[in-house]
C-alpha cells in the first residue's frame, strides 16, 4: 500500500476530500453571513437555523409535494429567501440603527425558536433524504473513490461562490449595495428604494443559507440540531477570514475544511478545535482577521 508521510494514501485522500465537502458548507454558510454583516452589519446568529430550514424544505417539498432534488435547489432558497424578507421587515429593520448586540441576541432567540418549533414537529433524531439517482454511485480516480454526489456537491459550492463573489464585488449592483448602505441617503435621492434593496440583501443571505442546506441534506441526517453544529465553525471562519470580507470567508472556509481533515489523520482529538486554535492564533497576529480592513 502507498505511504505518505506515514499514512496509507487511501486515508489521506479520503480526509482530504472529506475536509474539502466540509470546507464547501463552510464557505458557502459564511459567505451567506459575510454578506449580511459586511453590508448590513447584522450578526445573524439565526443563518444555521436558515440552513436547517432549507433542508427541512428540501425534504418537505419531496415528502408532501412530490418536488425533486433539482428543483428543490430552487424552490427551497426562494421559500426560504421569502421568509427571511419577511423576518427582516417585521423584527431586523426596526433595530438597523442600534448596538450590533441588539441584532445578535435577537437572532440568537429567532435561531433557538427556529430550531425548537423543528424539533417538536420532526423529533431529535430528524428525517433522512436520498441523494437524486442521477448522482448516486462512486467514481474511481485510480487513487482513491469518489462519491459522485460528494464530488457534485464540491463543484456546486465552487461556482456558487464564485458566482456570489462576482455579483457583489465586480457588478454595478454589488456597487449599488455598498453604496446604499454606507450612504443610504445619497443613493435614495437617486431614486433608489433603498430599505428594499437592503431587504433583498438579507433575503439574498438567507437563501444562500437554504441552496446550502439543500445540498447538505442527502449528505447529513435532516435534523434540528444540524446547523446549530455548523454555526461555531462558521462564525469562526468569517472571523478568521475578516469581517464582511465575502473573498476571505470563502477562502477561509475550504482552507479550513482542509486543515480540519488533515488533523482528523494525524492528530484526530484536535480535529473538533484546530479551527479555533487557528482562530486565536489570527486574531493574536491580525485582528481584522487574513482578509479584513484595518480601521
Amino acid at each position: 500500500m502507498v505511504m505518505i508521510l506515514g499514512k496509507p494514501a487511501p486515508l489521506l485522500f479520503g480526509q482530504l476530500l472529506l475536509g474539502i465537502i466540509n470546507g464547501s458548507f463552510y464557505a458557502m454558510l459564511s459567505m451567506g453571513l459575510a454578506i449580511i454583516f459586511g453590508l448590513l452589519k447584522i450578526i445573524n446568529f439565526a443563518h444555521g437555523a436558515m440552513f436547517m430550514v432549507g433542508a427541512f424544505v428540501t425534504w418537505g417539498l419531496f415528502t408532501y409535494l412530490g418536488v425533486g432534488f433539482w428543483a428543490a435547489l430552487i424552490c427551497a432558497p426562494v421559500i426560504v429567501g421569502a421568509f427571511g424578507l419577511l423576518l427582516e421587515r417585521a423584527f431586523i429593520r426596526p433595530i438597523y440603527k442600534l448596538d450590533i448586540l441588539y441584532g445578535l441576541l435577537l437572532t440568537f432567540g429567532m435561531a433557538q425558536v427556529l430550531q425548537g418549533l423543528a424539533t417538536n414537529y420532526f423529533g431529535s433524531s430528524g428525517v433522512s433524504y436520498d441523494a437524486p439517482p442521477a448522482l448516486s454511485g462512486v467514481l474511481n480516480l485510480g487513487f482513491m473513490y469518489l462519491p459522485v454526489y460528494r464530488g457534485f456537491v464540491v463543484i456546486a459550492a465552487i461556482i456558487i461562490c464564485a458566482v456570489t463573489w462576482f455579483a457583489v464585488e465586480k457588478t454595478k449592483l454589488g456597487a449599488l449595495l455598498r453604496a446604499a448602505t454606507e450612504n443610504p441617503s445619497l443613493v435614495q435621492s437617486f431614486g433608489v428604494n433603498v430599505p428594499r434593496l437592503i431587504a433583498l440583501t438579507f433575503g439574498g443571505g438567507v437563501a444562500l443559507a437554504a441552496l446550502a442546506g439543500v445540498l447538505a441534506a442527502p449528505l447529513y441526517s435532516v435534523n434540528p440540531a444540524m446547523g446549530s453544529d455548523l454555526i461555531d465553525t462558521v462564525f469562526a471562519v468569517v472571523v478568521i477570514g475578516g469581517m464582511g470580507s465575502i473573498g476571505g470567508a470563502i477562502l477561509t472556509g475550504f482552507g479550513l475544511g482542509i486543515i480540519e481533515g488533515f488533523t482528523d489523520v494525524f492528530y484526530p482529538p484536535g480535529s473538533a478545535v484546530v479551527v479555533f486554535v487557528v482562530m486565536a492564533v489570527v486574531l493574536l497576529g491580525r485582528p481584522a482577521g487574513l482578509f479584513g480592513k484595518v480601521a
